[in-house]
Formats: structure tokens, C-alpha cells, sequence
């Protein structure tokens, strides 16, 4: 056995040089976060019951109605569906790629050849020829080209996987969001439409004062001024509710024309987020999820590249029958067959496998890079959202103090401006006060509504990672 194993030693050790490098360690999470004062700090088994359909806890069936619409319309989510089942094929053909193909043939051919001699060309009688055969190849993947092809094909379909569930998660807090600032817009304009009424009644008050000669013309302009500044921000109100309203309609996968909203200006409820958040929760994101298959994805090129500098290795067989005639084609005297074996080995090709290798580096470096940007992002976005739940239930809580200081002094002012204890332009500022604390609550209400529609997103968002090890804690489910 020596003499064969010295032949075989030299392949065994070029293989081994083909493997494809190990990808780069899963970037860790921290040990807490920045925020966590606001925060107790969590334990991988201590994961927040928060379900899937997180936007089911702001109690709103209008909501929930919309977010069952928008999974089956999104034209979106229908485009990374087609993007999975495109990368299944390229799995199921990198597999099949490994196996031997076989082929078979029936070839009939009716030739004469022309003879010559010395003195004359004599065109011999024509004769006919036919062969029934069968081929077969396999290419043996000794440097593991192949393998890491379908390597590489897995990984890509399990980031294509992850594509979907990120933009489902993405397009679902998209949906919530746009709904909540529309509902801040019907709010909005229901407070609007109070002020005109009231500024309306502020200028014939100033009018008939000013009849009676008793208020100065500059008060019936003011309150001019008022009320069409008041019906300038309504009637852009009127138009960002609409555009609120095509936006959530694209998201469903219909024309504007086919939804119709009805207006409610009461804001839904924030929810309280749970009070325990382990850091290990992003490990469960998928964008991230995607982004680091990606880079495994890279890293099989790698080994694709590295394996064309060794030669190929191409088993071939092939036999039939080969006569005159159909008549007894299948019989022994007109067998034929063949057995071979082929390697080839590039010797000069200007450099392309060099440049290939460079450039599955160069992927593979950008998608590493790109992996940890994605983490650093999305511990950005729970930090930010963290300090934002928090501090924004505090902030409304002053503005709606705010707002009814505010609306205080405007009765007190207007009572005054009857008496003529004060002139119009303390009414004004007096309305314009409790008009601004009014929009914004408002609009700090909508921003709590996302910090909170955010973080639970961020906490519902699950799917199923391939370590058999992996803790049963996490309840991971795959996103199909």
C-alpha cells in the first residue's frame, strides 16, 4: 500500500490547502445597556412574553385589521418571497451540481466518402450508420469547490429567510407608525377645528366691541390673523391626513382610491414595556441574523476561489451499440464502450484566479464590516428607544400639566379682555399658548407610540438559528 499512499498523500495536502478561512466570531452583546437604569437588567432565560403580533397590545382593531391586510398585499414581502424561493433553487442546484450527469443519444447518419487514385476519383456507395449510446461525467470535488459552493448557496438562503422575517418586522412597525401619526393627525385636526371655531367667535367679539367703539381696529385685525393662521394649519393638517392615508394604503398592496379611513382622534394607549430586557434579545434580530449569513455566505467564496488553483478531476463512462442498420442494433458484436479519466490544470490564465481570490476577500471583508455595522445600529436603536419610552411618558405628563395651565389662563385672559381690563393681543398669546401645549402633546403622545411600537417590535422579533445547542429559552420560531 506505500506506493498508493504515496500518490495520494500529495492530494490529501493540496486539498487541505483549498479549505475555505474561518469566518470572523459573532460580535458579542454587551453586558447591559447604556440605559438600563431605566431598565432591570435581564437574563437569557428571563426573555419578555411579548407576542409576535406585538401591535395587539395597543388594543385598536382598526390595527389589527390593517396588520392582517398588509402580511397578504404587501407587494414587498411578495418580492422577498420570490427572492426565497430563488435562493432554494440555487441550493437545490449547487446540490445537484455534485452529482454525475448522465445523457443517451440515438444518432442515424446516411454518408459516402469519395476514393482516389492515381488516374480517377471513384465515389464509393453510400453506407449508413447507426448508434445507440449513453454518456456519464461526474467531476470528483477532491479540493471541496463544490462543497463550499453549497455552503455558500445555505447561507445565502438563510440570509434571503432573514431578509423576509426583517422586513415583515420592518413593514409591520412602519404600518403601526404611519397609523399612529395618522390618528395624531385626526387629533390634530379636531383640535384645529375647535380653535377656528373659537377664534371665530374671538373676531365677532372684537368686531361688535370695536362697533360699540369700545376695542381698537387692530384688535379685529388680530383676530383675523389668528383665525386664518388657525384655518392654514387645518387645512395642512387636512392634507398630511391623506397622505397618512395613501402611505397605508401602498403598504397593503392597494391604490389609494380603495381605502378609506374613518377619522378617530382618540390615540391609542401606550402599552408598558416589560420591565426585563436581556441584551441577548439583538442575537434574535433578524437583520442581524441575515447580515452575519452573509458573512458565511462570503467566506464559502473564499473556498471557491482558493479551489481553482488546484486541477479538476473529471471521471467519464460511456458504451452503446453502433451498426449499419436498426435491425439487431442491440446485440454483443456491436457494443462499444469506454471508461476515462480527465484532469486539467490552468497554467497561465493572465491572472483571473488571483483576482478572483481578491475580490471574494474584499466581499467578504465588506460583509463582516457590514455585519458589525448592522449590531452597532441596532444597539443605537434600543438604546435610543430605551431613553425615549422613558423620558416621553414623563414629557407628557408635563405637557398635559402644561396644557391645562394653558387653558387657564386663556379663560382668565378672555374674561379680562370682556371686562376691558386687557387688550386683544394678550388674548392672542393666550390662545396661541394653549393651542401649541395642545399639538404638543400631541405630538410627544405619537412619539411615545413609536419609541414603544419600536421596542416591542424589537422584542416580538424571533426565528430559528441553526445550533442544535441553542437554549429552548429563546421560544424561536421560523419565519416561513
Amino acid at each position: 500500500m506505500r506506493p498508493y499512499f504515496l500518490l495520494i498523500a500529495p492530494t490529501l495536502l493540496l486539498a487541505a490547502c483549498a479549505t475555505a478561512p474561518t469566518p470572523p466570531p459573532v460580535a458579542a452583546a454587551p453586558t447591559q445597556y447604556k440605559e438600563a437604569g431605566l431598565w432591570q437588567e435581564g437574563t437569557a432565560n428571563s426573555a419578555p412574553n411579548v407576542p409576535d403580533n406585538w401591535w395587539t397590545l395597543f388594543q385598536d382593531p382598526v390595527l389589527n385589521d390593517l396588520e392582517s391586510r398588509l402580511v397578504v398585499g404587501n407587494e414587498n414581502l411578495k418580492s422577498l418571497v420570490a427572492q426565497v424561493a430563488a435562493a432554494r433553487a440555487a441550493v437545490a442546484a449547487s446540490y445537484s451540481a455534485r452529482l454525475p450527469t448522465l445523457s443517451v443519444g440515438l444518432d442515424g447518419t446516411r454518408s459516402s466518402n469519395a476514393t482516389s487514385t492515381t488516374r480517377s476519383t471513384a465515389v464509393q456507395n453510400p453506407s449508413n450508420n447507426v448508434s445507440l449510446s449513453g454518456n456519464a461525467s461526474w467531476e470528483v470535488d477532491l479540493w471541496g469547490r463544490l462543497a463550499q459552493a453549497t455552503t455558500g448557496a445555505q447561507a445565502s438562503l438563510q440570509a434571503s429567510v432573514d431578509d423576509l422575517a426583517a422586513a415583515r418586522l420592518s413593514a409591520q412597525a412602519t404600518l403601526a407608525q404611519t397609523y399612529f401619526s395618522l390618528r395624531t393627525a385626526d387629533a390634530q385636526m379636531v383640535v384645529l377645528e375647535r380653535s377656528v371655531v373659537a377664534y371665530q367667535r374671538s373676531l365677532d367679539l372684537t368686531q361688535f366691541r370695536y362697533g360699540g367703539g369700545v376695542a381698537a381696529r387692530v384688535d379685529v385685525l388680530q383676530a383675523q390673523t389668528q383665525l386664518k393662521a388657525a384655518q392654514a394649519q387645518l387645512a395642512e393638517a387636512v392634507a398630511q391626513r391623506a397622505i397618512l392615508e395613501h402611505a397605508i394604503a401602498v403598504l397593503l398592496g392597494v391604490p389609494p382610491s380603495a381605502l378609506a379611513l374613518e377619522r378617530n382622534a382618540a390615540l391609542p394607549q401606550a402599552p408598558l414595556v416589560p420591565q426585563m430586557l436581556p441584551t441577548t434579545l439583538l442575537e434574535r434580530r433578524p437583520d442581524i441574523a441575515a447580515a452575519q449569513r452573509r458573512v458565511a455566505a462570503a467566506y464559502a467564496q473564499i473556498g471557491v476561489a482558493h479551489a481553482a488553483y488546484f486541477p479538476s478531476l473529471v471521471l467519464s463512462a460511456g458504451g452503446g451499440y453502433q451498426n449499419s442498420s436498426l435491425n439487431n442494433l442491440i446485440s454483443a458484436p456491436n457494443l462499444f464502450w469506454s471508461l476515462g479519466a480527465s484532469v486539467a490544470q490552468a497554467i497561465f490564465d493572465g491572472g483571473q484566479r488571483q483576482l478572483a481570490s481578491a475580490q471574494a476577500q474584499s466581499a467578504a471583508d465588506q460583509a463582516t464590516s457590514t455585519y458589525r455595522q448592522t449590531v452597532l445600529t441596532a444597539l443605537q436603536e434600543v438604546e435610543d428607544n430605551l431613553i425615549l419610552a422613558a423620558q416621553l411618558q414623563q414629557e407628557a405628563q408635563l405637557q398635559r400639566e402644561s396644557l391645562e395651565a394653558a387653558q387657564r389662563t386663556l379663560e382668565i385672559t378672555l374674561d379680562q379682555y370682556r371686562a376691558g381690563t386687557v387688550s386683544y393681543l394678550n388674548v392672542v398669546i393666550a390662545q396661541n399658548t394653549a393651542l401649541t401645549s395642545e399639538n404638543s402633546l400631541l405630538s410627544t403622545q405619537n412619539r411615545q407610540l413609536a419609541a414603544v411600537n419600536i421596542l416591542l417590535k424589537n422584542i416580538a422579533g424571533r426565528w430559528e438559528v441553526d445550533n442544535p445547542n441553542a437554549s429552548k429559552a429563546k421560544q424561536e420560531t421560523k419565519i416561513e
